[in-house]
Protein backbone atom coordinates (compact mmCIF):
# COMPACT_ATOMS: atom_id res chain seq x y z
CA UNK A 1 0.00 0.00 0.00
CA UNK A 2 1.31 3.45 -0.80
CA UNK A 3 1.13 6.09 1.91
CA UNK A 4 2.61 9.89 2.45
CA UNK A 5 4.01 10.05 5.41
CA UNK A 6 2.95 13.25 7.41
CA UNK A 7 5.63 13.12 9.83
CA UNK A 8 9.69 11.24 9.86
CA UNK A 9 8.96 8.02 10.83
CA UNK A 10 11.99 5.39 11.66
CA UNK A 11 12.78 3.08 8.99
CA UNK A 12 10.53 4.45 6.66
CA UNK A 13 11.07 7.29 5.80
CA UNK A 14 10.93 11.67 5.67
CA UNK A 15 8.09 14.15 6.04
CA UNK A 16 5.93 14.38 2.74
CA UNK A 17 7.94 11.09 1.41
CA UNK A 18 5.10 8.81 -0.29
CA UNK A 19 6.60 5.52 0.53
CA UNK A 20 5.21 1.57 0.19
CA UNK A 21 4.21 -0.62 3.31
CA UNK A 22 2.68 -3.21 3.88
CA UNK A 23 -1.38 -2.69 4.18
CA UNK A 24 -1.01 -4.21 7.79
CA UNK A 25 1.44 -1.76 8.80
CA UNK A 26 -0.26 1.04 7.31
CA UNK A 27 -3.79 0.05 8.38
CA UNK A 28 -2.92 -1.05 12.01
CA UNK A 29 -0.20 1.32 12.81
CA UNK A 30 1.07 4.25 10.53
CA UNK A 31 -3.45 5.50 9.58
CA UNK A 32 -4.40 5.70 13.34
CA UNK A 33 -1.46 7.45 14.58
CA UNK A 34 -2.03 9.80 12.18
CA UNK A 35 1.37 9.16 10.53
CA UNK A 36 0.50 9.19 7.31
CA UNK A 37 -2.31 9.54 5.15
CA UNK A 38 -2.86 6.93 1.93
CA UNK A 39 -1.56 8.10 -1.36
CA UNK A 40 -4.52 8.56 -3.26
CA UNK A 41 -4.59 11.18 -6.50
CA UNK A 42 -5.68 14.39 -4.45
CA UNK A 43 -2.63 13.73 -1.83
CA UNK A 44 -0.40 13.04 -4.68
CA UNK A 45 -1.07 16.28 -6.12
CA UNK A 46 -0.76 18.26 -3.06
CA UNK A 47 2.64 16.45 -2.23
CA UNK A 48 3.78 17.91 -5.40
CA UNK A 49 2.26 20.97 -5.27
CA UNK A 50 4.37 21.51 -1.50
CA UNK A 51 7.46 20.30 -3.26
CA UNK A 52 6.69 23.26 -6.32
CA UNK A 53 6.28 25.51 -3.45
CA UNK A 54 9.39 24.70 -2.34
CA UNK A 55 11.28 24.60 -5.16
CA UNK A 56 9.97 28.32 -5.85
CA UNK A 57 10.85 29.97 -2.72
CA UNK A 58 14.45 28.36 -2.88
CA UNK A 59 14.74 30.03 -6.51
CA UNK A 60 13.01 33.27 -5.28
CA UNK A 61 15.61 33.66 -1.89
CA UNK A 62 18.95 32.67 -4.35
CA UNK A 63 17.61 35.52 -6.86
CA UNK A 64 17.48 37.57 -3.98
CA UNK A 65 20.73 36.81 -2.62
CA UNK A 66 22.34 37.61 -6.27
CA UNK A 67 20.66 40.71 -6.23
CA UNK A 68 21.84 41.71 -2.58
CA UNK A 69 25.27 40.57 -3.78
CA UNK A 70 25.21 43.54 -6.70
CA UNK A 71 24.21 46.18 -4.60
CA UNK A 72 27.04 45.17 -2.19
CA UNK A 73 29.67 44.78 -4.79
CA UNK A 74 29.32 49.13 -5.61
CA UNK A 75 28.67 50.10 -1.78
CA UNK A 76 31.50 51.61 -0.01
CA UNK A 77 30.68 51.74 3.68
CA UNK A 78 31.76 54.99 5.50
CA UNK A 79 32.51 54.04 9.83
CA UNK A 80 33.61 56.72 12.16
CA UNK A 81 35.74 55.53 15.19
CA UNK A 82 37.31 57.30 18.15
CA UNK A 83 41.12 56.80 18.45
CA UNK A 84 44.09 57.13 21.14
CA UNK A 85 47.12 59.01 20.45
CA UNK A 86 48.81 56.39 18.44
CA UNK A 87 46.17 56.05 15.80
CA UNK A 88 44.69 52.86 17.30
CA UNK A 89 40.63 52.80 17.60
CA UNK A 90 39.26 52.50 21.36
CA UNK A 91 37.39 49.16 20.97
CA UNK A 92 36.85 47.68 17.54
CA UNK A 93 34.56 47.98 14.89
CA UNK A 94 32.14 44.88 14.55
CA UNK A 95 29.88 43.06 12.30
CA UNK A 96 27.13 44.90 13.94
CA UNK A 97 28.89 48.21 13.45
CA UNK A 98 29.35 47.24 9.56
CA UNK A 99 25.70 45.79 9.19
CA UNK A 100 24.40 49.14 10.80
CA UNK A 101 26.10 51.87 8.80
CA UNK A 102 25.25 49.89 5.77
CA UNK A 103 21.49 50.18 6.97
CA UNK A 104 21.60 53.57 7.26
CA UNK A 105 23.76 54.56 4.77
CA UNK A 106 22.45 52.24 1.24
CA UNK A 107 19.45 51.34 3.14
CA UNK A 108 21.06 46.99 2.47
CA UNK A 109 19.37 44.95 4.94
CA UNK A 110 22.03 42.10 5.91
CA UNK A 111 22.45 40.03 8.94
CA UNK A 112 25.17 40.94 10.98
CA UNK A 113 26.09 37.11 11.56
CA UNK A 114 26.32 36.82 7.50
CA UNK A 115 29.14 39.69 7.65
CA UNK A 116 32.65 37.53 8.07
CA UNK A 117 35.30 39.27 9.81
CA UNK A 118 37.85 36.37 10.69
CA UNK A 119 39.98 39.47 13.03
CA UNK A 120 38.40 42.62 14.58
CA UNK A 121 39.30 45.61 12.78
CA UNK A 122 40.87 47.50 15.23
CA UNK A 123 42.71 50.55 12.99
CA UNK A 124 42.19 53.04 10.63
CA UNK A 125 42.18 52.12 6.53
CA UNK A 126 40.08 50.22 3.72
CA UNK A 127 38.98 46.41 4.43
CA UNK A 128 37.29 44.30 1.71
CA UNK A 129 34.54 42.04 4.09
CA UNK A 130 33.30 39.07 2.98
CA UNK A 131 28.72 38.75 3.16
CA UNK A 132 27.62 35.07 3.28
CA UNK A 133 24.49 35.79 1.77
CA UNK A 134 23.49 32.24 0.65
CA UNK A 135 24.82 28.79 0.41
CA UNK A 136 27.58 29.43 -2.51
CA UNK A 137 26.47 32.82 -2.55
CA UNK A 138 28.46 35.84 -1.51
CA UNK A 139 29.23 39.12 -1.52
CA UNK A 140 32.04 41.52 -0.89
CA UNK A 141 31.62 44.96 0.79
CA UNK A 142 34.24 47.65 1.05
CA UNK A 143 34.20 49.29 4.82
CA UNK A 144 36.24 52.80 5.09
CA UNK A 145 36.83 52.93 9.15
CA UNK A 146 38.02 56.74 9.58
CA UNK A 147 38.73 59.21 12.47
CA UNK A 148 36.21 61.43 13.90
Amino acid sequence: MKVILTQDVKGQGKKDQMVNVSDGYARNFLLPKGLAIPADAKSINEMKNKEAAAHHKIEVEKQAARDTAAKLATVTVKLKADAGTDGRIYGSVTSKDVAEGLEKQHGIAVDKRKIVLNDPIKAFGTYQLDVKLYPEIAGKITVVVSDK
